[in-house]
């Protein structure tokens, strides 16, 4: 007999496109089997257009044929053509900035200076971005700092998964725990008709703990990876990246590249002052980039030539990754086209009604992760949820200031997992991170989050968060 054993065959995770087309299809099925219904809606006090509580109505099935589930796909991608030519735009320009070889001589002097102390920086940084994610609401604006910091990560020891989730999971944490971002709890407040910003108090307490929870989860498996290389999940990955820095022969930090960092700073700066001050956007915020990487050429003495290749080069890398935004929202085409979405929204809030009010706040906050893995924006899950769950929650003896803080958890813990959060598949094709290998990374992360915010709610309900 042979000792020798066959090896089983190690079972591949589906691709993300494939996951995501599957989910399309189950939705498409699913117009088949629930019925349409629709919300009219209706204008707040604040101007907003909003769901009418009221209003809902059966109306003639619409199912979603082959053709319209095919169709999904390119409309989805129509649809958020501005975030992926965002992508695009980003990814290039930093292409440009590294052609210059400033950010790796900068990195390079960091993580010099940082040896043996490495680990220290990362709640520096998660706590940095977490206020950020907090206070205005950063998302789309984290992008532009992912190559950095994905760079850093690496030179410092670490991974792209640490370097990723000290940008993306820091100002996710600050999102989910915000105590004043307008565009969430503001938006939620004002349609729940609650005083702006009130409750702040216990909400500082649960972004604290929040993030305190992110940086932990970094600090430790940083320092495992620090010591076992090896334990990377992104290990095979990283050895092939063409941004990896080899600190032994770092490029010199010269005038040239000290500027053109100058100009990356600027860029940045710029960037948080336009989306505060003026409410700058994806195409703003695409256009500064682009500014910026004309500028970099130019200082950083590309030519023009270069420049355009070296654009042509960065977008073309992200490419997959830019597109699976498209492909996420197809999953919203359809569910639209099949009217089946209000009538979840209607089912769920009709479940809700009938349940104890103790375990009422809990569902809310349930159906509220839920309605997230369908409508990931902020403040349009604000506008869908919140006109049908402020009044239902006076009925079933919940205050309205825990079913905002419901709706806040819910919407902002699955923003860095979901395939179908748009910023997010963007942040993960600039770091060249497949969405598996992330997805089993942060995982135990995502489900320590939605533990805390089952609790954090519950609590909430128990002590009468108010106002009322």
């Amino acid at each position: 007999m042979s000792n020798n054993k066959k090896t089983q065959p190690k079972r591949k995770i589906p691709h993300v496109y494939v996951i995501l087309l599957t989910i399309v299809a189950i939705c498409a099925v699913l117009t088949y089997i629930i019925p349409a219904g629709q919300y009219g809606t209706m204008e707040a006090a604040s101007g907003r257009i909003v769901v009418d509580p009221n209003s809902f109505e059966w109306i003639e099935n619409t199912p979603v044929g082959l053709m319209d589930y095919l169709k999904s796909v390119p409309d989805g991608l129509v649809e958020t053509a501005s975030i992926i030519f965002f992508i695009f735009i980003v990814g290039g320009s930093f292409a440009v900035v590294h052609a210059t070889g400033a950010v790796e001589a900068a990195i390079g002097a960091i993580a010099r200076k940082m040896q043996g102390k490495e680990r220290a920086i990362i709640p520096v940084i998660v706590f940095a971005f977490s206020i950020l994610g907090a206070t205005y609401g950063m998302a789309e604006e984290t992008l532009p700092f992912i190559p950095i910091m994905v760079t850093l990560a690496i030179a410092l020891g670490f991974d792209s998964l640490t370097g990723i989730g000290m940008v993306l999971a820091g100002a996710g944490a600050g999102f989910a725990g915000a105590f004043m971002n307008p565009f969430t709890v503001g938006v939620a407040q004002g349609i729940a008709e609650l005083p702006l910003f009130s409750g702040m108090g216990y909400r500082i307490v649960g972004y604290l703990i929040m993030t305190t929870l992110v940086a932990t989860f970094l600090f430790r498996y940083a320092g495992k990876v620090k010591r076992n290389p090896e334990l990377r999940l992104m290990y095979e990955f990283d050895k092939k990246r063409d941004d990896v820095l080899d600190l032994s022969e770092l490029k010199e930090f010269t005038g040239q590249r000290k500027a053109v960092l100058i100009i990356v700073m600027l860029a940045v700066v710029l960037l948080v002052f336009g989306a505060i001050q003026f409410g700058w956007y994806i195409q703003e915020i695409a256009a500064l980039f682009l500014g910026m990487a004309i500028l970099v050429a130019f200082v950083g003495g590309l030519g023009p030539n270069r420049f355009a290749e070296e654009l042509i080069e960065g977008m073309s890398n992200i490419a997959g990754g830019a597109l699976v935004v498209g492909f996420a929202r197809a999953i919203l085409v359809v569910l639209e086209g099949g009217h089946i979405l209000d009538t979840i929204l209607f089912a769920s809030s009709n479940v809700l009604s009938t349940l104890p009010s103790s375990v009422s706040a809990v569902g809310m906050y349930v159906f509220q992760c839920f309605m997230n893995f369908i409508v990931p924006s902020g403040s349009g899950q604000a506008a869908v949820t919140m006109p049908i769950l402020a009044p239902l929650s006076d009925l079933v003896g919940v205050t309205r200031q825990t079913a905002v803080l419901a709706y806040q958890f819910g919407d902002g813990i699955s923003n860095i997992f979901t395939p179908t959060s748009g910023y997010f598949m963007a942040g993960l094709a600039l770091a060249k991170i497949p969405w598996d290998k992330w997805a089993k990374w942060i995982l135990p992360l995502i489900l320590m989050q939605y533990a805390f915010g089952a609790v954090f709610v519950f609590i909430s309900h128990l002590i009468g968060y108010g106002p009322f």
